[in-house]
């Protein structure tokens, strides 16, 4: 069994030198809430519950039971058009360093595949080297084969012969 090299024993190696571009704003406090709220945005959780809750505001506020945002709503859709201020930056930046990040990887992974199709080349030789040494010992086992059988019959006729 041939080993494999230190280097060939780590699956992710061609990976790690875009290990960097992992997290997507940064590894501070500001950098990780920031992700994490970009991510939720696309949720069926932040769907359904921005969804209630906008049910609930219009409902309350058009039966009487609350009077701060009255019909046509001006709170609400000041609350949206801050919502989307925010969001759509944090989006599109998600989006960017996502694009890098599956860039590197797809470099990484062509590598990868590169260092591969090396290596079965590598062994393809080796094979084709292999059966010529197979072929030269075989061809070499005949012409002993048949000298021994060349020996063997001299022998005999030299022992019959007596």
């Amino acid at each position: 069994m041939i080993e494999k090299p230190a280097s060939a024993k780590n699956p992710l190696r061609f990976h790690a030198p875009h290990f960097h571009l992992l997290p997507v704003f940064g590894t501070d406090w500001f950098a990780l809430k920031a992700e994490a709220f970009a991510r939720f945005f696309g949720t069926p959780t932040f769907l359904v519950s921005q969804t209630l809750l906008v049910g609930t505001w219009i409902t309350l506020n058009a039966m009487g039971i609350f009077h701060f945002d009255i019909y046509p709503f001006i709170l609400l859709n000041l609350a949206f058009s801050l919502q989307a201020a925010y969001a759509a930056p944090l989006i599109l930046l998600a989006q960017t360093r996502q694009a890098d990040r599956d860039k590197a990887h797809s470099t990484a992974d062509a590598q990868h595949r590169e260092d591969l199709a090396t290596a079965s080349e590598q062994r393809e030789s080796l094979a084709a080297e292999q059966t010529l040494l197979l072929l030269e010992l075989l061809r070499r086992n005949t012409e002993l084969t048949e000298r021994i059988d060349q020996l063997t019959a001299e022998v005999h006729r030299k022992l019959t012969a007596q």
